[in-house]
């Protein structure tokens, strides 16, 4: 990669801060876009960048080009979006009056319509479809921890080629995709997960190692299957099993689901949601973009999702007051009670 190639992370929260963060520490140009929190964070202390596997680079604050301000825009070759699913379409307008001529553009958000929202800001510009399956969790002072497997997917380009020599080099290699709708579902499905896990208030592997919790996801995960089946969408395979097995492997007892569990992810003690996360900061969560996917397919083909549509109101009420202490025992009740209640 030219040295005087430079990229841009537009939404420095935990996972542009990380990725960024690892490109920057390799050696590549990086500028940083955030909200001032971030921003002042970053600047006080810099960046550290963790992982499961023992990572840990630093980059020194005076070496973070970091602000608040979008004009690092103008100059970038790739600018990679992270801001939430609900700021995008603010973010492609912004795009749109600062991207320089040239310039590739990766979403590497959750949901399923990002890249199209950016694409119909955009016209006539390379925008990609991106995908990050590991988890980051922020832990503060400017350290940010991947505490799960998993590698940088992205959409097959040939505007994407002249970036992966710096992608691998930060040890964030990218395997392209020809059809990343597949990819995107198939990640949506892991993702339904991330409710589970804001209501059980736990981190990942624990939450994961309870039969009744596993058993919560698991029923969500069926009713979203159901739904993409009725729809004609096949997920791509994003673990050793395929996406339809998985909810069977939930519902496995602890001891097997333990040793099985450790063959298909990786996943550290200390990771957390990014929903749970967002519940912590008195954030709007993206269950909207997720849970709700399913559920507005599932009212497109006519398959009912109560498991989903409750997953969604319980969230919207931790969103809007006092979060309740569940037990697994308790949430796969309601869930239960959701399902039989519209069959």
């Amino acid at each position: 990669m030219s040295s005087s190639q430079e990229f841009c992370v537009f939404g420095a929260g935990s996972i542009g801060c990380y990725v960024g963060g690892r490109l920057a520490a390799s050696g590549s140009t990086v500028r940083f876009i955030g909200r001032e929190r971030v921003v002042n964070e970053v600047r006080t202390h810099g960046l550290r960048l963790t992982d499961w596997r023992g990572a840990d680079l630093k980059v020194p604050a005076p070496l973070v080009n970091i602000d608040t301000a979008p004009d690092a825009l103008s100059t970038a070759d790739l600018v990679l979006v992270t801001v939430k699913s609900s700021a995008t379409e603010e973010a492609g307008r912004t795009l749109a009056s600062r991207l320089k001529p040239g310039a590739v553009v990766i979403s590497f958000q959750n949901g399923l319509h990002n890249a199209q929202v950016l694409r119909d800001a955009l016209p006539g510009r390379t925008v990609l479809t991106g995908m990050v399956p590991f988890n980051v969790a922020a832990q503060g002072q400017g350290t940010f921890f991947a505490g799960s497997e998993g590698t940088l997917e992205a959409e097959q380009h040939a505007g994407l080629a002249p970036f992966l020599e710096a992608f691998a080099r930060a040890g964030l290699a990218v395997k392209q995709h020809a059809d990343m709708g597949a990819v995107q579902w198939a990640k949506l499905l892991l993702n339904l997960n991330n409710a589970v896990n804001a209501l059980a208030n736990l981190p990942l592997k624990e939450e994961l190692s309870q039969r009744a919790w596993r058993r919560c996801v698991s029923l969500a995960q069926r009713e979203g299957l159901a739904v993409l089946a009725a729809a004609g969408v096949k997920p791509a395979k994003l673990t050793p099993l395929p996406p339809h097995w998985i909810p069977g492997l939930l519902e496995l007892p602890d001891g097997v689901f333990a040793v099985l569990a450790k063959k298909m992810l990786a996943i550290d003690a200390r990771a957390r949601s990014s929903m749970w996360d967002d519940l912590k900061a008195g954030r709007t969560t993206e269950v909207d973009y997720l849970n709700g996917e399913i559920v507005r397919l599932g009212q497109k083909v006519r398959v009912p999702t109560p498991v989903n549509a409750r997953l969604i109101e319980l969230i919207r009420e931790a969103e809007a007051g006092p979060r309740r202490d569940w037990t697994g025992e308790a949430l796969l009740a309601d869930l239960t009670q959701a399902a039989q209640a519209r069959a």
